[in-house]
């Protein structure tokens, strides 16, 4: 694997620094992703982080569902978190869970309230915010901070039977309601929620808070480097406050480094939720959203993504990519190892009447120029192909290289062509064209030196199958988008009536080609032979500006 552009990652200077002065001797990182919703470009960031750092020190990391809100979490989200990350091309050590340790970290509660350190609170959650205070006010004390410890340890334990209503009541940790950190302020640790959970059951109506179980599951499992985005890093005293007051040996380091943030895409899982509930996209998956699964649809390779995020690099500093990177990594790697193919999206017939009726040949075409080692494949050419309906013009523009009436064409790898003359339908549309070829020309070279400036993709009618093909772009037309006003009503078109060569009759879900002048397409994860369907994964050259 690809290391993570170590040229300029501070974390790993952080690491080096601690290794180099003693203060660790191993290097073991986690992805600890909430199952509750599906994974996306900015968590392929972090994920690539975590797992290429440990690789980089040879260390461990380990795959932790931070599974601590039962309501929201499914185990469809873990099965889809674990399918991300492998297709990613990683492999955690470990595949643990937060709810694994629900017996460890209720003990440390236990802990905590013997030692004085945390409290039953009565108050409602709008009461807690409203003594809690803000940036510029103290807060104030809660009137049931002072329970004495066996008051305390019989409420949390009535609490734990379910003796209490869904937020009757809290536990709170008591540390300083006056400091700058409102974190500090006597963070509610756990919860009432009565409510099954996928993992455990019915057995827990009491439910640790994310800021409680992250740092005591990272201890417990070993981390060394708790490695989070930079929005945690007003949470790092929180982390190592209950790391302290629980009286672990070895505490886990956290580091934070800058989200992803890119331009011309939504993020946010509840308007992700919105747009997938509303029918603006097709699901989780569908190709046109920035989560992994869409982005796997739709044809991205795992390494093209990866590739981005090593381009984006590692820092503090705050900044927004912008898309066309991503999209420029996706054709780099696409030019150099997708095969090539012929697909006419808008066809129109073209007979070559000097070609022999009833005759086929086969007609060799490199799979891809650049890698002679994939090979040839072969086509076959007959009397009747067709050709996209944009490369004819029955009266010309300036410059204009394709098809009109007296001029000569390539097909790709075939033969010259010369137009003569086409039919139209009653409304005047053009229908079929009228060619003759040059049979000296095979393989698309003139043994007279003659020169053409256009070459045409075509199909041949002897073996060409149907397809449909989904033209996908970005889902949205402004920079910053903020909902679905700003979509781009572009975002999809279907084409129905394509022809692709062959050759593609076998094409399986997932399969990438270059369509020859048409960019890079995927088979879909419906396409089946008969029934084929083809996603546009990005287009030749980028036509955003």
């Amino acid at each position: 694997m690809e290391e993570l552009n170590t040229s300029s990652n501070f974390i790993h200077d952080f690491i080096d620094e601690d290794l180099a002065a003693g203060r660790n001797t191993r290097v073991q990182t986690r992805f600890p992703p909430e199952p509750n919703g599906y994974l996306h470009i900015g968590h392929a960031k972090a994920i690539c982080i975590d797992f290429s750092t440990a690789e980089k020190y040879g260390g461990e990391c380990n795959l932790r569902l931070d599974d601590t809100n039962p309501s929201k979490e499914d185990v469809e989200y873990v099965d889809a978190i674990k399918e991300d990350i492998e297709w990613l091309g990683y492999k955690w050590k470990n595949c643990l869970y937060a709810s694994s340790y629900f017996d460890f970290i209720y003990d440390c509660a236990i802990k905590l309230i013997k030692n004085g350190k945390a409290y039953v609170c009565d108050l409602t959650a709008d009461e807690i915010r409203e003594y809690r205070g803000t940036l510029t006010e103290p807060g104030r004390n809660s009137p049931y901070r002072e329970r004495s410890v066996e008051e305390n340890l019989d409420l949390f334990e009535r609490m734990t039977k379910g003796e209490f209503k869904d937020g009757e009541k809290t536990l709170r940790a008591k540390i300083d309601m006056s400091s700058p950190n409102i974190n500090m302020r006597d963070p509610v640790i756990y919860r009432i929620a009565h409510v099954s959970h996928h993992q455990t059951g019915d057995k827990w109506c009491v439910y640790p808070m994310y800021d409680f179980a992250h740092p005591l599951s990272d201890a417990r499992e070993g981390v060394t480097y708790s490695l989070c985005s930079l929005e945690f890093e007003n949470h790092r005293p929180l982390y190592d406050w209950f790391i302290n007051e629980i009286g672990f040996e070895e505490p886990p380091r956290q580091i934070e480094f800058a989200r992803l943030n890119i331009n011309y895409c939504v993020t946010s899982k509840r308007k992700c939720l919105e747009m997938v509930q509303s029918g603006v996209v097709d699901g989780w998956d569908d190709p046109r959203m920035v989560t992994l699964c869409g982005m796997r649809r739709r044809g991205y390779p795992a390494a093209a993504v990866r590739d981005f995020i090593n381009r984006v690099g590692v820092s503090k500093a705050y900044s927004v990519v912008d898309y066309g990177l991503l999209e420029a990594c996706v054709r780099d790697n696409l030019n150099a190892n997708a095969p090539r193919a012929m697909a006419v999206l808008s066809p129109l017939k073209v007979i070559i009447d000097n070609y022999p009726e009833g005759v086929t040949e086969d007609i060799e075409v490199e799979n891809n120029p650049d890698k002679p080692e994939l090979g040839t494949r072969t086509v076959k050419f007959s009397k009747e192909i067709y050709v996209e309906k944009e490369d004819f013009m029955a009266e010309p523009v300036r410059k204009y290289f394709r098809l009109y009436p007296g001029n000569e064409v390539r097909l790709k790898s075939a033969y010259y062509i010369t137009c003569n003359s086409y039919e139209t339908d009653e409304n005047g549309e053009v229908t079929c064209l009228h060619c003759t070829y040059d049979p000296a020309t095979k393989g698309g070279d003139s043994p007279d030196g003659r020169k053409v400036k256009g070459t045409l993709h075509w199909v041949s009618a002897a073996d060409c199958v149907p397809c449909e093909v989904r033209l996908y772009d970005r889902l949205f037309k402004v920079e910053n988008p903020d909902g679905e006003e700003d979509l781009n009503p572009d975002s999809l078109r279907i084409l129905k009536d394509c022809l692709a060569e062959g050759s593609l009759a076998s094409a399986k879900p997932g399969d990438t080609f270059q369509f020859m002048r048409q960019g890079y397409f995927c088979a879909d994860k419906t396409s089946a032979p008969g029934s084929l369907v083809f996603n546009r994964t990005v287009d030749l050259k980028s036509s955003w500006k």
